[in-house]
């Protein structure tokens, strides 16, 4: 399927439950465009699987120049568009409904950086943190319930500097380790999703 978006269409995946009543819709953000990242990624896949698995929809995306999506890598702030043009299909396909924006490593940052000023979202979680390249601050503050998941051995996201992100935000939140586990979660993505599920559960 398609999206309209700033720089051309935006190739975009809904999945869900049809005879399921939607308690709200998922956006996930995939990782970064210039390093092999896309909507197929196993995590940004694992997220929407805890989505549907949790009773609402899943709206997956490839950033602008990724796949079929137009355009090409604007640094950031041309993904941050694209983002907020998913967003604004999701929350008018589920009218109504809470969003959930998740995101994975450079998704994370995007997808956390609007989902906290959008009011139709209602709750961030974050995967992966690159706390190597970007800056998180933009959470401190933000009272919707967070997650942050990351595994302890993350190269692009040390333990001592994403404790010191998650300290830092506002209740609600919750801090998930999964112990050993690189940046990609490699062998570990059942937890992963199974951590996320758990989570938009009790929402």
């Amino acid at each position: 399927m398609e999206i309209g978006g700033p720089a051309g269409k935006i190739e975009a995946l809904l999945e869900w439950r049809p005879e399921a009543k939607p308690r709200g819709a998922a956006l996930v953000c995939h990782p970064h465009p210039l390093y092999g990242g896309t909507m197929h990624n196993k995590v940004v896949y694992r997220a929407a699987k805890a989505a549907i698995e949790a009773g609402m929809p899943a709206l997956r995306f490839n950033f602008r120049g990724v796949g079929a999506s137009e355009g090409e890598f604007a640094n950031g702030a041309g993904e941050h568009e694209d983002a907020r043009s998913a967003l604004d299909w999701l929350a008018g396909r589920f009218k109504g409904a809470p969003i959930y924006m998740m995101g994975f490593s450079f998704g994370a940052w995007v997808g956390l950086g609007i989902g906290s000023a959008d009011p139709r979202v209602t709750s961030l979680a974050g995967l992966g943190l690159p706390t190597v390249d970007f800056d998180f601050s933009f959470l401190r503050g933000v009272q919707k319930p967070k997650l942050i998941l990351q595994g302890s051995e993350d190269q692009f996201g040390e333990r001592r500097s994403v404790q010191a992100v998650f300290d830092s935000l506002a209740a609600p939140k919750k801090m998930h380790w999964v112990e050993g586990a690189d940046h990609f979660f490699t062998g570990r993505l059942d937890e992963v999703q199974k951590a996320l599920a758990q989570f938009l559960a009790e929402l």
